[in-house]
């Protein structure tokens, strides 16, 4: 049974640079068994029923702006996989989960530049899921358990967003990291080893700095949705943490 993963994606330029992170991203591919699809969280797709898409082959969204030329031409031609779609949208309405198919959209920079660096062949079918704000974090957590049985059918499961994630108050030193971010994610990888759902559920009111780290939860949800995923085995280890601008967490968790 593959794990499932949460990888922060950082900025859209991070598949571009040549950092302990990326080489993380690079290698993943050589160290771990070729998934048979990929299902994709990610923090960029918002709407507020689930969606999952049924496209049969993935147009390239650019939803950034003033980054590097080359970012501009880069594309994913990634495939979808209709019957594993309906498969997904079948599992969530078992649990209750209302959900739609997309027939139409492309690949955020969410998925886009995480999935280049993971598998740049774009030779694995691909299924990308949306994310909801306004549920509980509860509920978050049973969408990615809705699924977690795909994991036994060698289906790669990926939250990407990040866990500090405040665009305001990045700042440009090359070094260092700020405390307040710092110590949320120290909070966050003690109750996340712990697996404390109760402490993690309730993470804005417990953990330190929680409203300067996640000031929107966007990005913050497809952890959540990850470690609903590995619910069977409730095992998390952290791959890597870094940070860029600051307080911009790259960081990496395994959920086996």
């Amino acid at each position: 049974m593959l794990p499932s993963y949460f990888f922060a994606h950082g900025a859209p330029s991070i598949v571009l640079e040549d950092n302990s992170y990326t080489d993380l991203l690079k290698s993943f591919a050589v160290n771990h068994p070729k998934p048979k699809a990929i299902v994709l969280f990610s923090a960029h797709w918002e709407e507020n029923v689930q969606a999952v898409s049924a496209v049969k082959t993935y147009s390239t969204i650019y939803d950034f702006g003033g980054f590097q030329d080359e970012l501009y031409r880069m594309t994913y031609p990634a495939k979808g996989d209709r019957t594993l779609a309906d498969r997904i949208v079948s599992l969530f309405e078992s649990q209750g989960i209302r959900a739609v198919t997309d027939e139409e959209r492309g690949l955020d920079h969410g998925a886009w530049a995480v999935l280049k660096l993971l598998y740049p062949d774009a030779d694995i079918p691909v299924i990308a899921l949306s994310v909801n704000r306004y549920l509980t974090n509860e509920q978050q957590y049973q969408i990615g358990k809705a699924i977690a049985e795909l994991r036994e059918q060698d289906v790669l499961m990926i939250g990407s967003g990040g866990t500090v994630h405040n665009l305001r108050a990045l700042n440009w030193r090359p070094d260092g990291v700020d405390e307040w971010a710092a110590s949320f994610d120290q909070w966050l990888q003690d109750h996340l080893e712990a697996w404390d759902l109760d402490a993690l559920f309730h993470y804005r009111t417990l953990a330190p700095y929680a409203t300067q780290a996640v000031p929107t939860s966007e990005h913050f949800i497809p952890l959540l949705l990850a470690m609903g995923a590995g619910d069977g085995t409730r095992q998390a280890r952290l791959l890597h943490r870094s940070y860029q601008y600051g307080n911009l967490s790259l960081s990496c968790w395994e959920f086996a």
